[in-house]
């Protein structure tokens, strides 16, 4: 079985169109229109997807294509989202325990301005498609169809990379285990460390392991370093050949080998290196498959470090040979940082002092990283005392995004 990349990327879009198109949001006829657009370019280029998958291995303008393809269409989910949030601000409307004073703020973002924004997001998100599908004739593409053995997973999926100065309050405990993963111990012979860091969804568990992964010491100190986003699906198989594509990209159709082929390629991926191994958001709790993935990964040289990011304390007691890294809210100060930061352009929150709404707003937060970068985007460029004073007073809001972010 491949693993479909670019087809489950473009499916995850055409989802979100999908449901845009019976949410209640005053969208007007041409943007209905450009969406639909949208939908019927991006079909037709999802329908080829496959076999340019299965054909990218043999040339390199189609991986070229492919990748900008994939760009494109997470330029696109951004741009759904915004719909999304849209109609959350709706739904929020009509709930009673908020009535008239959430009315009065969100009248206050005015819907013909959103409207002839995201037209013109629309517009450029279809010309880049066009663009794309104008091209895939050049690789004489064929249509295939989705086998039986192949289950399409609709699956959260990170990377590595991070922008450090979005990343706000965390630098002590990057410190702590950056040190934790390059001292080395003679004792770690006998079983590869494993470091847990778990917490709450949105407290920032990814954000933190991505600062530890491109750190200079680290860097210096591992000859490999791997991230692998694991997700709700612990097949072994899968996380082998991202753990593969990882250390040495995607050479070959690794998806169509057996395990026994998959194991030497690791092996050889590994090749008695010292490496450091990311296991981004891990929700398995049977030991048993636990125990075989570690298995496969003894190949490195003594030193190498894995790292699990999880919300399930079950998790890190299987998994983890140190003790885990629990990660708390952020305190006050490191909270108003991160707020302002979303809330307002730099340096623009010096020119209203008198907001001490914001205050109260950021204590409300609760120091979830998730919710102060929502709340802070939600209140973007909004500046009069009145619009801060209804936010701050919406109890209703913050339970709600208090309660996503648990399920984040």
């Amino acid at each position: 079985m491949a693993e479909y990349f670019a087809f489950n990327i473009a499916e995850n879009v055409l989802s979100k169109l999908t449901k845009i198109a019976y949410q209640e949001i005053s969208l007007g006829w041409d943007v209905r229109r450009d969406l639909e657009k949208l939908h019927k370019t991006l079909t037709t280029i999802k329908a080829v997807l496959l076999d340019a998958e299965l054909k990218q291995v043999d040339d390199n303008h189609l991986r070229v294509w492919l990748q900008e393809l994939k760009d494109v269409c997470y330029d696109s989910e951004d741009v759904l989202d915004e719909f999304e949030i849209q109609a959350l601000r709706k739904q929020l409307l009509k709930q009673r325990s908020i009535g008239k004073k959430v009315s009065y703020f969100f009248s206050s973002s005015n819907p013909l301005a959103f409207r002839f924004k995201m037209a013109h997001k629309i517009k450029q998100l279809n010309q880049r498609f066009h663009e794309i599908a104008a091209l895939k004739n050049n690789f004489h593409l064929v249509e295939r169809h989705v086998g039986p053995r192949y289950d399409r997973r609709s699956e959260r999926e990170t990377h590595s990379f991070v922008q450090k100065s979005e990343v706000i309050g965390r630098d002590e405990e990057k410190r702590r285990i950056v040190k934790m993963l390059t001292q080395d111990d003679p004792a770690d012979e006998e079983d590869i460390p494993v470091l847990p860091i778990v917490g709450i969804g949105g407290m920032g568990k990814t954000a933190l392991a991505k600062l530890v992964f491109n750190d200079e010491a680290v860097d210096a100190h591992f000859e490999l370093k791997l991230w692998v986003c694991v997700s709700d699906d612990f097949d072994l198989k899968r996380l082998v050949v991202k753990a593969i594509k990882a250390g040495k990209g995607g050479d070959g159709d690794l998806g169509s080998m057996y395990l026994e082929q998959l194991q030497k390629v690791l092996r050889d991926c590994l090749n008695a290196k010292k490496y450091l191994l990311v296991l981004d958001d891990v929700w398995n709790e049977d030991n048993r498959k636990w125990m075989e993935l570690k298995q496969l990964f003894a190949g490195g040289a003594v030193g190498s470090k894995i790292v699990v990011t999880t919300r399930s304390n079950q998790v890190a007691k299987i998994s983890g040979t140190i003790s885990p890294h629990h990660l708390e809210a952020l305190p006050y100060d490191k909270s108003l940082s991160l707020f302002l930061k979303f809330a307002f352009k730099k340096g623009e929150e010096k020119q209203h002092p008198n907001l001490e709404e914001i205050g109260e707003i950021v204590m409300k937060c609760k120091g979830v990283p998730l919710v102060l970068k929502t709340f802070g985007s939600l209140l973007f460029s909004k500046t009069s005392e009145q619009e801060w004073k209804v936010f701050k007073d919406t109890e209703a809001m913050f339970c709600l995004l208090l309660t996503l972010s648990k399920g984040y």
